[in-house]
């Protein structure tokens, strides 16, 4: 398609750690595609190239790769390994997909509006921040979205079971997993109050009575 976004990809017969340290010398980067049915092509891709790419566009993302100027398959950006020190890229993996069959993807969720119960101290949180769905490759989304007005009060919980899948698009995760929620405010208790008891007073002794003689 038109509006998919496209990268370039050159054949490489070259392997190994020497020949993949030249490559990202080279600025560019070693790359695999693989799919179901298909036998893995090593490849490379430009590194600047890749890195503008990623930045627009998300997981789930349809890419439409050309290998040496052939005409372009659908894949999606599968994995980048990175460096663990400086976190640049190493390596790529491309993954042909098939049309007219199903993935399994990981989606971020996306809360949107504000929760009331935030507005009485309370603190928003996430337990989970992604699902897992299953969709053919043109359905996939980009993000499920969901409404935090939902979110009245501390009681209140948005599960796994009140996402709206798109259409086409199975949620496979446990319906009972918590989304969001507004944690109430902790209440510090005061500190109780010490007082020191004061030694009870002396009792002066009695004065004598005189003798009278």
């Amino acid at each position: 398609m038109a509006d998919r976004p496209r990268l370039d990809a050159t054949t490489r017969s070259d392997s190994g750690k020497s020949a993949a340290a030249r490559l990202r010398r080279e600025g560019r980067l070693p790359a695999v595609l693989f799919g179901h049915g298909l036998a893995s092509e090593s490849l490379s891709v430009d590194a600047h190239e890749l890195s503008q790419l990623r930045r627009r566009i998300a997981a789930t993302t349809l890419v439409d790769l050309s290998v040496d100027g052939h005409k372009p398959r659908t894949v999606l950006i599968h994995g980048v390994q990175l460096h663990r020190v400086t976190h640049r890229p190493l390596h790529v993996d491309l993954f042909a997909v098939r049309m007219t069959e199903e993935l399994t993807a990981e989606v971020p969720l996306v809360g949107d509006g504000i929760a009331p119960a935030t507005e009485a101290g309370g603190t928003l949180v996430h337990p989970v921040a992604s699902v897992k769905v299953r969709a053919l490759p043109r359905d996939l989304p980009v993000s499920i979205h969901y409404d935090l007005s939902l979110l009245a009060s501390f009681d209140n919980v948005i599960t796994v079971a009140d996402l709206v899948a798109p259409h086409g698009v199975t949620i496979n995760a446990d319906p009972s997993e918590v989304v969001a929620k507004v944690l109430a405010p902790r209440v510090e208790e005061e500190a109780p109050v010490v007082t020191e008891e004061q030694p009870a007073a002396e009792e002066a002794p009695a004065a004598e009575a005189p003798v009278e003689g």
